[in-house]
């Protein structure tokens, strides 16, 4: 058996290394270190400017939340979850922008990291240590560090992949004992069934997906449920998707690339998943410049990617990220997702969203009842998805394409898909602004 104990350290020493105008890079999502970020804030008294890089974080440090540490640390996000939407008013955080296959290399290019720290699985008898639940950016990144750190638990899974650093490549250890953050089911309403059913229509025996996570994506998953031979090649692996594997809808025995595999660039969600990640053959976590790149993402065929946004305007732009201007999520790998399907042989593409949003009218306080599907994106609005890139555009009313279509048709067909009340207001700014003739 491999001997790692001479790389092991205390969090204690970890954070010693830490220091005045560092960049520190985290393991995204369930792959965060979370002994180091639950105790990063001890050092606060003595740092200052240190910048912390991450992407969908959900350990709940109190680097992040104590007002006494901002000047300490800085927070750079490629995702924002609610845990940094709170901290936008504080001036201490921004937003990396960036398309998902490119986001480790473009970040080497702008910044250095100093220290990356992450979670994995326990290293094998060769002294071979899986990055377990994510390779998005972590190993590409950690290879460019000064110094990698990684939190190693019995409980967090082995996933299969090329997704390795070998002891000599790792410059500490910290053994811990947690299980990996989960996220829980979004049970799925009535508007999430509706625009579920009107895609899962869409979709074929022996379709390769990729699919996300939430009311939307569940309610996917479920009409799936007769299909047959799918395949999976997806950013994130679901507990959706683990479903549809267990109960042999996903086989992947269709694919023209890593058949009998669903292949992803990071796992998230509930134990059930992550137990069956476990030394799954049938589960591989790869790098996401190569999961996420729009040509390797091509080679499937029948690829279909299914996402969801925020607000489309009546052109077909997708704001998926930020509510007019402030920044609400990220990019993400939906731009790679939905133009690698577009290039597939019979490859589709979905944006899906509700409707109608309920949100606060600044002048009133009082909650009231908007469009998502609008003239205009908001002042300040992200375009994650440009209307040259969009395919289908769904709603609880119904599923639309509109690649191909002149400007007019694609206002026509938008507002098809509006809520009823909203459709005549609509069709007015369209004529008015002559987006429609």
């Amino acid at each position: 058996m491999f001997d790692y104990s001479s790389k092991v350290i205390t969090i204690d020493q970890a954070l010693d290394l830490v220091q005045s105008g560092q960049y520190l890079t985290m393991g995204m999502a369930a792959a965060e270190p979370v002994e180091f970020l639950m105790n990063l804030h001890r050092v606060a008294h003595r740092v200052e400017n240190v910048t912390i890089t991450n992407c969908l974080p959900i350990v709940p440090g109190e680097y992040l939340s104590n007002p006494e540490y901002f000047k300490s640390f800085r927070i750079e996000s490629w995702f924002y979850t609610p845990l940094l939407r709170k901290l936008q008013e504080t001036g201490r955080i921004s937003f990396i922008p960036n398309c998902l296959h490119f986001a480790s290399k473009k970040r080497m290019a702008a910044v250095h990291t100093n220290i990356f720290v992450g979670s994995a699985s326990m290293p094998d008898e060769n002294g071979n240590i899986a990055l377990s639940c994510s390779n998005v950016i972590e190993r590409e990144l950690a290879r460019h560090a000064d110094m990698i750190i990684l939190e190693i638990s019995p409980n967090i899974p082995h996933m299969l992949g090329d997704n390795t650093l070998h002891f000599d490549e790792v410059t500490h250890l910290i053994e811990c004992d947690y299980f990996l953050p989960q996220i829980p089911d979004v049970t799925s309403n009535d508007k999430d069934r509706a625009i579920g059913q009107f895609i899962a229509d869409h979709i074929n025996d022996g379709d390769c997906l990729q699919i996300g996570i939430g009311g939307i994506p569940n309610a996917v998953c479920e009409f799936l449920s007769h299909k047959k031979h799918l395949g999976v090649h997806t950013e994130m692996m679901t507990t959706g998707i683990m479903r549809l594997m267990r109960d042999g809808v996903v086989d992947n025995s269709h694919k023209q690339m890593d058949v009998g595999k669903s292949v992803c660039c990071f796992a998230q969600g509930t134990q059930e998943l992550y137990e069956f990640c476990d030394n799954n053959p049938n589960v591989v976590v790869n790098p996401g410049n190569i999961v996420n790149d729009p040509y390797v993402i091509a080679q499937n065929d029948n690829q279909v990617s299914i996402n969801t946004t925020i607000e489309v305007d009546l052109t077909g732009q997708c704001c998926s990220e930020s509510i007019g201007h402030v920044q609400y999520s990220g990019t993400g790998g939906q731009s790679d997702t939905a133009i690698g399907a577009q290039r597939s042989k019979n490859g589709r593409s979905f944006i899906a969203l509700y409707s109608t949003a309920m949100v606060k009218n600044p002048r009133t306080g009082e909650r009231e009842e908007i469009s998502k599907i609008v003239p205009f994106l908001k002042l300040g609005a992200a375009v994650s998805l440009s209307r040259n890139d969009v395919d289908y555009v769904v709603t609880e009313y119904g599923c639309v394409r509109l690649t191909g279509l002149c400007v007019a048709k694609r206002a026509e067909a938008l507002i098809s898909i509006a809520h009823p009340k909203y459709r005549e207001e609509l069709r007015n700014t369209a004529r008015e602004y002559k987006l429609w003739v």
